[in-house]
């Protein structure tokens, strides 16, 4: 495994990441996290993320069970806060009010004293954003928080951020956490240059485009067992399953095994060809999945791979 710098901090975590999202709490059991957990620590992984919003705060919940037997020092943990958690007018967003009492919450599900990294997991329209970088400043120094970061904000916004933090005294945004992996390159643009201007990381989500960089979904089928194939956990995939995704994802599929590879782990380490990233998030439902996907951390790929996947 290797490990790089959580942006502007001195922070360390793996470059690749335990993740929970339409999985733990929800499609896997408790027994199950526990295995991933164990299997990820013992792949060298120190970073694990999480969301209040993830099946309601089971994920948490089920995190904070899994993580239990583990030293506290030892692991880096993220989590995020903006989607509603009920019909409460307040219990939504990016309010001084609903970061200190989701913050608090979330401690409690994860049943530990802070949180290594709170993320915004939405840019709020309805929030300045002095009054988030005054509220997760407080929260730092009031120890509940170490480092603080977003997900999917704009470059601009994350510029913002950073900007008002440093005229109000106060701490700047760590990380932001986007969708990034072959398919999906957007913030290449614009989010990538202005977080650099400001030593923001990105910590990436969908590496591997919900499984479909894995080439399981070749000629349009759909695999029992799939993700593709289980409408519980299909709908933010079917969309991407489009003909063109599918032929491009079938190509990258053709270049790693020809190289002797597998394609998730071509697909993540292409993830990690930039230090600009400092983690890539990966999802499992079994064990033996997470470790095929470990094995990405130590794999540099030859500039004739990368460029052939540039092309695709």
């Amino acid at each position: 495994m290797r490990y790089r710098r959580l942006g502007w901090s001195s922070c360390k975590v793996s470059t690749i990441s335990l993740g929970s999202w339409l999985t733990v709490g929800w499609t896997i059991d408790q027994a199950t996290t526990n295995a991933l957990v164990r299997a990820a620590f013992e792949g060298g992984v120190n970073f694990v993320d999480t969301a209040d919003v993830y099946a309601r705060g089971a994920a948490e919940t089920a995190l904070g069970e899994a993580l239990a037997p583990f030293r506290r020092s030892d692991y880096v943990l993220a989590t995020k806060c903006f989607w509603p958690m009920s019909d409460g007018v307040n219990d939504r967003g990016l309010s001084r009010k609903h970061l200190f009492e989701s913050v608090h919450a979330s401690l409690k599900r994860l049943r530990t004293d802070y949180l290594d990294l709170m993320q915004c997991h939405r840019f709020d329209p309805d929030t300045s954003v002095d009054e988030v970088v005054d509220a997760m400043t407080d929260l730092i120094r009031a120890g509940k928080v170490l480092y603080w970061g977003v997900s999917v904000w704009s470059g601009t916004q994350i510029a913002d951020a950073a900007t008002r933090a440093a005229a109000r005294h106060g701490y700047a945004p760590v990380t932001n956490q986007p969708p990034y992996n072959l398919l999906e390159r957007d913030i290449e643009n614009e989010v990538i240059p202005r977080s650099r201007e400001h030593r923001v990381a990105q910590i990436v989500f969908s590496p591997l485009a919900q499984g479909l960089l894995t080439g399981k979904y070749a000629g349009g089928q759909l695999p029992s067992g799939s993700r593709a194939a289980d409408d519980k956990k299909n709908s933010f995939l079917k969309p991407k399953l489009t003909a063109s995704s599918i032929a491009r994802a079938q190509k990258v599929a053709d270049l790693a095994r020809a190289a002797g590879l597998s394609p998730a782990a071509v697909a993540l380490a292409w993830t990690l060809r930039t230090p600009d990233v400092a983690s890539a998030i990966v999802g499992a439902s079994r064990v033996e999945q997470l470790k095929e996907n470990l094995a990405a951390a130590d794999l540099d790929l030859p500039s004739d791979l990368l460029k052939a996947l540039d092309a695709i």
